[in-house]
């Protein structure tokens, strides 16, 4: 009688547990692809660095100067900024808080792991998403926040400041590092927020995420290699 009490109780956590998995998903997807914007934004700027100093520099005062003279001075960059840290919030909590429900779910460890249809990316995202948390502390740091430049040269020229920075060798490989990283942890979580909303079907989505991996870790690292190879200077 007693288990025949219960068990209407266990469907419906199991019901609530479920609906509450699927939101995690959904807002873990959404602010991924938020991020993947941002990127894809944030990369067309750097590479503004082609051009040289003056239209490097004239994109970044332009951006602190959208919407003006209606709107105040880095309004928009500061609406940018929020809206990005908001998307890094929610994606690390849902990302935690899925992490904690599988573990919970697993009451025995496999002593042997299968990863025959897991890849490099999927194995290595908690890792992954680490690193990348690690690489946009030091990266707002050397470039935003503190603006450190490694060579002790001066730090109110936005370009001059790039260039110092990846002159330097072992800072240009701890972004290129990082941009490796980038990429798996895009290759992975692109396919998987589109499985998730529904997109599309999982054979485009790999592709798609494939593709853009490759342009947004790829289009960041022109400028860093193009810089210490001395073709931006």
């Amino acid at each position: 009688m007693s288990s025949q009490r219960t068990a209407p109780n266990a469907l419906i956590t199991s019901a609530r547990g479920s609906r509450t998995t699927i939101f995690l998903k959904i807002l873990m997807a959404v602010s991924g692809l938020t991020g993947v914007g941002f990127l894809l934004f944030h990369m067309y700027g750097n590479l503004k660095a082609f051009g040289g100093e003056h239209k490097f520099n004239h994109y970044a005062e332009w951006l602190r100067e959208v919407g003006g003279p209606v709107l105040p001075h880095t309004s928009f960059l500061w609406a940018v900024r929020i809206t990005l840290i908001l998307a890094v919030i929610i994606h690390i909590y849902a990302a935690f808080s899925l992490w904690k429900r599988a573990h919970r779910a697993r009451s025995t460890q496999y002593v042997v792991r299968r990863y025959a249809k897991a890849t490099v990316a999927s194995r290595t995202m908690r890792w992954g998403g680490i690193t990348l948390l690690l690489y946009i502390v030091w990266h707002l740091i050397n470039f935003t926040v503190g603006r450190v430049n490694v060579t002790g040269g001066p730090t109110d020229n936005r370009y001059q400041l790039m260039v110092d920075s990846f002159s330097t060798w072992w800072l240009t490989l701890i972004y290129l590092l990082a941009l490796a990283a980038l990429g798996a942890h895009l290759h992975h979580g692109i396919w998987s927020s589109a499985q998730t909303l529904g997109l599309t079907n999982s054979a485009k989505a790999k592709q798609t995420a494939l593709a853009t991996a490759i342009l947004i870790s790829g289009g960041f690292a022109l400028v860093p290699v193009a810089v210490f190879l001395g073709i931006i200077a």
